[in-house]
């Protein structure tokens, strides 16, 4: 995999995290349906990835604030295992609006890098079974594809099994 130089237009904050971290990834720019609601599946679709291997950045509440789970757009986050891993008693998911305030993203372009201020992360286990994965590079109709050891290593995460199908 390459160090993606082309980033004229889509440069984010998540593409110069990556570019100032030396860190190689690539980037894959798909056609956004603007009427779309599932946009893991849309980029899983328009990129033919599959579902398992695109994850999508939630921001949930803990007693300690807001914090960033990373799950594949294959299933949903399980709260009390998302809580669990922060050692937190709870987790709900944070409204929109704030978070599109805190992290500077707008829903369904939230990436996990790159945020305007850095969150507790916890990404799926699953994420390991993957020598590269997909995810967010910051706005609708982008998406990243890096190591998950990149991302972790990047966000300062901590990996535990967060995802629940269905």
């Amino acid at each position: 995999m390459s160090k993606s130089k082309r980033t004229g237009g889509q440069g984010t904050p998540a593409t110069v995290a990556l570019t100032q971290a030396k860190v190689d990834f690539t980037l894959h720019p798909y056609a956004h349906d603007a009427d779309a609601q599932a946009y893991g599946e849309e980029a899983a679709d328009a990129l033919g990835v599959p579902y398992e291997q695109i994850f999508k950045t939630l921001v949930a509440e803990v007693e300690s604030g807001l914090a960033v789970a990373v799950v594949p757009v294959a299933g949903k986050l399980d709260l009390k295992a998302f809580a669990a891993a922060l050692k937190s008693k709870r987790a709900a998911m944070a409204d929109a609006a704030k978070v599109e305030r805190v992290t500077g993203y707008v829903v369904g372009g939230i990436s996990p890098l790159g945020q305007r201020k850095r969150l507790p992360t916890v990404i799926d286990a699953s994420a390991l079974d993957f020598t590269t994965i997909y995810f967010s590079a910051g706005r609708r109709g982008l998406q990243i594809e890096t190591a998950p050891s990149e991302l972790a290593r990047l966000t300062q995460a901590i990996t535990a099994p967060i995802g629940k199908t269905g």
